[in-house]
């Protein structure tokens, strides 16, 4: 199964049973809802023709998709507003889904033609819910707090014969909360390039932050939280006077083939060189967004999928991670379970993703500002970095921070000068 953002369907209006044309097979396509408050919901989105002599297979390739929601964590959603059904096959199906999942979260359906409600409503099918839009689903959904991790037990009791596709699953939903949490920072710098170029619409403005970051390969959430965090420009020049900076003498680019001017080849650089320091078998790398403050993973390697579920979400303050960003120094948690700084939460998300042992080092700007953190992690309790590996590991964050320092004061005001010549002159 294959997961994609959603996307708005065709204009509704009041649908009509009647098909146009001659049938076309029923067709099933899933993508996982974009946007908050539905981060735990898997739309299925239905098309085609649905009749007694269909019924059956239906049935069993919508029991498939159910299952893969449900090990996932996600609530499915039906939208059937483009199904020409007859109603019996359809609540013939829908009845014998329902019974099927007894005890697990309800089955939404949404936009479903007159003679399916009619049939649905009438029949008054338990584990069945109608709502007129998907909108008014996920409102319902949200008011109720349904979160991925607090469905019911349903979902750690059941079998996992399609752990890729459950995987597959958990990134999806990773992806899309990070796109949730960087959407804010991309309205604003949307919205400050309006008032300040005169734009007349927003469209005009993000694709101009596009192209940019496509320009000088910097990932458009590093862009815009620069254009959000950046003093606003006064003349010709957004920086005047500003000359080349020369690359900075760095270990990390010791090795041929290190760009500075790539931002993932430098940390996927950053981490590895930690993890064959440290000798770990996972870890990852954060870095502070200045536009809002907080951590954010940059890359990982060897971290379970449930974890970085965890991780994205940056809710916790009482983490490594955060811990070495307020202390600015090194923390280590050589036994996650009887570790007294963690919070319970965070601790039962390490030890059920197989962490006993991390170590978080902060990365330092000149001025003594934390910029980022390095975390490994072992699966071994009682593990904690050697003298000698702590102190390398010290350098290479050390390294990191003259690499980021040079990076923002070179690439990223490089991409802004751009984007305000480029928005000067098209006025």
């Amino acid at each position: 199964m294959k997961a994609s953002p959603d996307r708005p369907g065709p204009p509704s209006g009041p649908p009509s049973d009647a098909p146009s044309g001659p049938p076309a097979p029923l067709v099933i396509e899933t993508s996982v809802v974009e946007g908050l408050p539905a981060e735990g919901a898997l739309l299925l989105r239905m098309s085609g023709s649905l009749d007694a002599q269909g019924a059956e297979a239906w049935s069993e390739e919508l029991r498939g998709h159910l299952d893969q929601a449900d090990r996932a964590g996600l609530r499915p959603v039906l939208d059937m507003a483009h199904v020409q059904v007859g109603g019996a096959a359809v609540l013939r199906t829908l009845s014998e889904t329902a019974r099927v999942r007894t005890g697990r979260p309800d089955l939404i359906i949404v936009r479903a033609r007159p003679g399916v409600r009619e049939a649905v409503h009438l029949a008054r099918l338990d584990g069945v819910r109608l709502f007129a839009t998907l909108d008014e689903a996920l409102r319902e959904l949200a008011r109720t707090a349904t979160r991925v991790e607090e469905l019911p037990a349903w979902r750690s009791q059941m079998s996992d014969p399609l752990r890729p596709s459950y995987e597959e699953l958990y990134k999806e939903v990773r992806a899309l909360r990070a796109r949730v949490r960087t959407a804010p920072v991309i309205g604003m710098a949307q919205g400050t390039l309006m008032v300040r170029y005169g734009l007349p619409d927003s469209g005009s403005a993000f694709r101009v932050l596009r192209e940019t970051s496509q320009r000088f390969n910097v990932p458009l959430r590093v862009l815009v939280s620069a254009v959000v965090a950046a003093r606003p420009p006064a003349g010709e020049e957004w920086f005047p006077g500003r000359l080349p900076l020369p690359v900075p003498q760095l270990r990390l680019l010791g090795r041929s083939g290190r760009d500075p001017r790539c931002r993932r080849q430098m940390t996927d650089a950053v981490l590895h060189e930690s993890l064959a320091v440290g000798r770990a078998p996972a870890g990852y790398v954060q870095f502070v967004d200045p536009a809002v403050g907080t951590l954010t993973p940059e890359t990982h390697y060897g971290c379970a999928e449930t974890f970085l579920d965890h991780l994205v979400r940056g809710r916790d303050e009482n983490t490594p991670d955060a811990l070495a960003r307020t202390r600015r120094r090194r923390v280590s948690v050589p036994d996650v379970a009887v570790d007294t700084l963690l919070s319970e939460d965070w601790r039962r998300v390490l030890l059920t993703t197989g962490t006993r042992a991390l170590h978080s080092v902060p990365v330092l700007s000149s001025a003594g500002s934390c910029t980022g953190v390095i975390t490994l992690q072992w699966a071994e309790a009682g593990h904690r970095p050697t003298a000698a590996q702590a102190e390398a590991i010290a350098v290479l964050a050390a390294d990191t921070a003259a690499w980021l320092s040079w990076y923002h004061r070179s690439v990223l005001l490089d991409a802004l000068e751009h984007l305000h010549r480029a928005l000067r002159d098209s006025g």
